[in-house]
């Protein structure tokens, strides 16, 4: 699929030369982002391939998977998360991670497309929780390229971590950028 998912991307003007910045890393999080359009979701299927980021999953909410194509979602790698149920989706996902000695999620910390006023903080706590780094990966739709961060380790300082973040997510253009981070 590298291939072809790289043929593709080529195509479209996109940059392939990329590798992950952490081949030997076991257990992370990845948040991707700015998440502005559907697009979204294809173009990171395929770097996924392309830069050899073995085994990561992904959430989505319940209703993907209920749909008639919800079959493709868990091939892909999804797993469903019922947003409007009361049971700790941190703490349940915290303990995939602690039950595996290999696991990757990757998650939006926007939770939407639309635009926002803050970042969800779930990804944060659950990398807290299972006491794994987080990866940023950002979705440079003008130059079209995606980009990683260096690895986030949650500290005690959430305000300084959100910061962080923040700070590698502003720049960067999404294919619909009013809905970007540029704001926050």
């Amino acid at each position: 699929m590298r291939l072809f998912w790289k043929t593709i991307l080529n195509l479209f003007g996109w940059k392939t030369d990329i590798e992950f910045p952490s081949p030997g890393l076991r257990k992370f999080i990845i948040i991707v982002g700015p998440h502005t359009s559907n697009w979204d979701f294809m173009v990171l299927l395929a770097y996924r391939s392309i830069a050899r980021i073995p085994g990561t999953r992904f959430l989505g909410k319940k209703e993907l998977f209920d749909s008639p194509i919800g079959f493709v979602f868990r091939w892909l790698g999804g797993t469903p998360v019922d947003r409007k149920s009361s049971n700790n989706v941190v703490d349940q996902v915290a303990d995939i991670f602690n039950a595996h000695e290999k696991f990757a999620i990757a998650l939006s910390p926007e939770g939407t497309r639309k635009k926002v006023d803050k970042l969800k903080t779930g990804f944060y706590f659950i990398a807290k929780a299972a006491r794994v780094p987080i990866i940023m990966v950002g979705i440079d739709y003008p130059n079209k390229r995606i980009l990683f961060s260096d690895l986030l380790y949650p500290s005690d300082d959430q305000v300084k971590d959100f910061e962080t973040i923040l700070n590698f997510y502003r720049p960067i253009k999404g294919k619909n950028p009013e809905n970007g981070m540029g704001h926050l």
